[in-house]
This record gives C-alpha cells, structure tokens and sequence, in this order.
C-alpha cells in the first residue's frame, strides 16, 4: 500500500490537512488529489472542526500537475480530479485557510484561489507556467480568475513569470503577505480568530461568500476539463513535458 501523502488531524477547532508528498514536490498526482479530497470531505463532517487549514510540508507547497502521470496517461481524469478539489473548498460550510511557504506553481494556484483566507511567506514564489508547455491554466482559472485583477491575471497567464508573495497580495491572489518568522504565528491567530465564529455563523457566511463562484465552478467545470484534457493529450504538450522531466533528471 502507498505511503500517505495528506494528513489529517484536529486540535482547538481546527482541521489541519497537510500535503507531504516530498518525491514529487507535492505535485497533483492522482493518490495525493483522491487523499486530499478524502480529507476535504472528513473536514466538512467533523464536528470537532469549524475551521480547515491547508497547509503543506517541505519547501515547495505545490508543484502542480504531476508531469510524470500526465505525460503518459490518459489525461481525461486529471482535470475533473482537480475541478472537485476547487469545488470542496469552495463549498466547505468551514472557511478554509490556506498557509503557504516556498514555491506554488501551476495547478496548486487553483487551491490558494479557491481557499478563503491565504497567509503567504511574502518571499513565496508563484507562477502559472501551463503556458510554457502548450497548456492553459484553464482548470484552475475556474477560481483564479475571480481572485485576480483582470491586468494582473493576463501577464501572469499569457508570461508565466514567477512572482512574489507580496505581489500576490497586490493582485489579490493571496489575503496576507508576511515575513517569514511571521508566518506560523499569523496563521495561528486567523484560525483562532476564526474559530470564534459560532457554526452557524460562520456556515450562513460562507455560503454566501462562495454563492458565485460556485455557480462559476458547476457552470463551467466540465467546459474546463475538456479544454485542459485535449491539451494535456496533445503532441504538443506531451512533447514539451517530456522534454522538461528529461531537463530535471
């Protein structure tokens, strides 16, 4: 049986879920999306819980697509894997907060996107670099298109330049950018902050919160995997990721 990739676990009110995934820099394999939806879900029915935080081990919080499943099989499942993690966040009656450090890439912008309040390392590192392998962002464009500003979301899109914690703040992708040291403390007092919200508070405010992009989610999500299936099974593309896992070897 597989090692674990996603943990689980509850103390003072708070559901922490961390991805730990150290071979493949926490990358959207298929074993870490179906544990981290399994651990979205058991979020959601632990009364024990009224927050979640997300968070990630290791300097790379997420790496995106799993290249090395992508650039060999069937690439119909991947994105509609990817479409139901953004959708459980989305729709989690808890505010889902997400802590992020180290680098963020492609696919894993989908979930800081999706999650409610993101405290960010301000020396993080982002980039939607889908465009530089014959790809679109076009799953995860499902929430980071409401999150960013219209400018910011073409440059980072169409370019696929790295860019900060701090920027990020100043686009809109990310709530708070902070100093390192800062960084655990000042998740600790969101969550704690948080959990000071009755239940049915928070649920009721939440769901008017995630109302829209929601309807944005179930409107277009089916839309969205076709697009990033036909492109993820293109020559194109194969070709392009092949050629990268063979540089990183």
């Amino acid at each position: 049986m597989a090692d674990e990739l996603v943990h689980y676990g509850v103390a003072d009110e708070v559901a922490t879920i961390t991805l730990d995934s150290p071979h493949n820099r926490n990358a959207l394999s298929s074993q870490l999306v179906r544990e981290l939806g399994e651990c979205l879900e058991r979020a959601e029915a632990d009364a024990a819980a009224k927050v979640v935080l997300l968070r990630a081990e290791g300097t790379v919080f997420c790496s995106g697509a799993d290249l090395s499943e992508a650039s060999t099989g069937s690439p119909e499942s991947a994105p509609l894997g990817i479409v139901r993690l953004q959708r459980l966040v989305v729709g989690s009656s808890k505010p889902v907060v997400l802590r992020l450090q180290g680098a963020v890439r492609a696919g894993g912008i989908g979930l800081v996107a999706a999650a409610d309040v993101v405290v960010a390392d301000e020396g993080a590192t982002f980039a939607l670099t889908e465009v530089k392998l014959g790809l679109a962002p076009a799953v995860i464009s499902l929430t980071v298109l409401p999150r960013l500003t219209s400018r910011a979301a073409a440059y980072t899109f169409l370019t696929g330049e790295t860019f900060t914690g701090a920027e990020a703040e100043r686009m809109g992708l990310v709530t708070r950018a902070v100093p390192t040291d800062d960084l655990d403390a000042e998740v600790a007092r969101v969550c704690a902050s948080l959990a000071t919200g009755a239940a049915q508070g928070l649920r009721e405010t939440k769901a008017l919160l995630a109302h829209d992009l929601l309807e944005r989610i179930d409107r277009l999500g089916d839309d969205v995997a076709a697009q990033s299936a036909r492109l993820f099974g293109s020559d194109e593309a194969r070709e392009a990721m092949r050629a990268f896992l063979s540089r990183k070897k």
